[in-house]
């Protein structure tokens, strides 16, 4: 059960922070040209993330379970490891904060500066833009729901996990009609680095053979390891180097 929760937490945090981006984009677009082609690219884009779920999914089902989870443990690790050294790096200073205040203004001046075209017609700017920035932020969220769900046999779950992630940051997107700047992406992809780097040593090494003291308990003692020794790191950077300024960057 405790297994369940970790899996559901850790894919809803990181598709709500991919969720996040891919809304950014397709306000910007919609709100300065349009919501027909605009709506267009984001279903082309939804449809193409479905069907590539629904192929690997069952595909993956095929694997012999402790090749699946050794070979997933280790793409969790590099992929995971990957989004803990950039919140590392711009939790200590080193690097730049991720501005979506910033991103939507880029977005939406992007927008304003292309060319118009007559009424009724599709729009192939506001098509492409969304299409791209859903697919290209949908296709992490779909790793991670692949490999998830086909590890732990629960892809029904991660899948769940990630249209929760998905609708609640659309309808909170679409209140407030704007970018989702209050919402602590930094922070959050600080944690899902945390829990996917702990997730793919604790899958890679079931994979490998390794007998963990206390079963799947034994993965949140590599959570707290992993989590404290990424705080100690920042926190050495951080004393090296005295803290940028936070301006827009691209994850």
């Amino acid at each position: 059960m405790g297994h369940a929760i970790l899996l559901f937490l850790t894919t809803f945090a990181a598709s709500a922070v991919e969720a996040v981006e891919a809304l950014t984009i397709v306000l910007a677009v919609g709100v300065v040209r349009g919501w027909r082609s605009t709506l267009v690219g984001v279903g082309a884009a939804t449809a193409v993330l479905a069907a590539i779920v629904a192929i690997l999914g069952p595909a993956l089902r095929l694997v012999p379970i402790d090749s699946l989870r050794f070979v997933v443990g280790a793409l969790l690790l590099a992929f995971g490891i990957q989004w803990l050294r950039k919140a590392i790096l711009r939790a200590s200073g080193y690097k730049p904060l991720h501005d979506e205040g910033a991103a939507f203004a880029r977005e939406r001046a992007g927008a304003e500066g292309a060319g118009q075209v007559e009424a009724g017609r599709m729009d192939w700017y506001s098509f492409t833009v969304a299409f791209k920035g859903v697919l290209l932020e949908g296709l992490e969220v779909t790793f991670i729901v692949v490999t998830f769900g086909s590890t732990q046999g629960r892809l029904g779950l991660a899948a769940g996990a990630a249209a929760a992630a998905v609708v609640a940051v659309v309808v909170v997107g679409l209140a407030v009609r704007g970018p989702l700047e209050r919402v602590p992406e930094n922070a959050l992809k600080f944690g899902v680095g945390v829990l996917l780097t702990s997730f793919g040593i604790f899958w890679g090494g079931e994979g490998a053979g390794v007998s963990w003291p206390g079963e799947d308990v034994a993965i949140l003692g590599v959570i707290a390891y992993v989590g404290l020794l990424s705080l100690a790191l920042t926190r050495v950077l951080r004393r090296r180097r005295p803290a940028l300024e936070p301006v827009a960057t691209r994850a």
